[in-house]
């Protein structure tokens, strides 16, 4: 049995799904910090150096360990030249606010 095949059977199990989707928000944010910082071409040696924010725990965000505030994320992201945006969408899709 693969992975994808082992989660997927499990993701079946109404209690695995629902903690497995809870994580969905925490994984789309760690996933776009890398990405972005990626994009930008710089380390998290660099970013620490930029914003004063330590390499640990910029690593730490990345592999999903940390809770950073919207502050340290806002300051992540301008050392990053972007800006931070939260939105908040309905979970049938019907509203975006």
């Amino acid at each position: 049995m693969t992975l994808t095949e082992a989660l997927q059977k499990e993701l079946q199990n109404s209690e695995f799904k629902k903690e497995y989707d809870s994580y969905d928000t925490e994984y789309e944010l760690v996933q776009s910090f890398i990405e972005a910082r990626k994009l930008n071409k710089i380390t998290q040696k660099e970013l620490s150096v930029q914003t004063g924010i330590a390499q640990a725990d910029i690593s730490k965000i990345e592999n999903g360990s940390a809770n950073p505030t919207l502050k340290k994320l806002k300051r992540l992201a301008d050392g990053m030249n972007m800006k931070l945006k939260i939105e908040l969408v309905s979970k049938n899709n019907c509203i975006d606010f």
